[in-house]
């Protein structure tokens, strides 16, 4: 399995850590070229893009059976923080149908106002409902990496029936 994660910091990497141990792949997301270094010692691939720029992801979804869209605790300008659970989120989804991707994991919690992350948790639950995409809402606190992580894993799990 291929996992494409997208957000998560630190906790993404502790879920990574934990997938890359058992034998998957995954391919981590990072605006940040210096992310890198830390990124390919979790043992993922590291993908340079920006999920305000869908276009920049398109290709990252290839070969991929679980997308994560980890953006919880996505930070900037609120109506940019807003766009990532909304006309973001919905075009990433769009770009999914037609591929391999298998399954999606939505981060609906951290420190985005749940107001956003409710309106990106009804995207998720559209566009999967009508594409019939298995989802799963992950609501796990991010404070707690280690938690996160393994809440995260079994999400991908429940989603790939394990």
């Amino acid at each position: 399995m291929r996992v494409l994660l997208i957000g998560g910091g630190c906790r993404g990497l502790a879920l990574t850590e934990r997938l890359v141990a058992d034998g998957h792949a995954v391919r981590a997301v990072t605006r940040d070229p210096s992310r890198r270094a830390r990124i390919e010692a979790a043992g993922a691939e590291c993908w340079i893009g920006d999920p305000d720029v869908v276009g920049t992801l398109r290709y990252a979804l290839e070969s991929v059976t679980i997308l994560v869209w980890a953006l919880g605790s996505a930070t900037g300008p609120a109506e940019a923080v807003a766009a990532l659970h909304g006309s973001r989120l919905e075009m990433m989804l769009s770009k999914s149908i037609d591929t391999t991707v298998r399954g999606i994991v939505y981060e609906a919690a951290g420190t985005v106002a749940a107001s956003v992350l409710a309106a990106g948790e009804a995207e998720l639950r559209r566009a999967c409902e009508l594409n019939e995409i298995p989802f799963a809402v992950l609501t796990a606190d991010p404070a707690d990496a280690d938690a996160w992580a393994i809440a995260a894993r079994a999400a991908i799990d429940g989603l790939l029936g394990v």
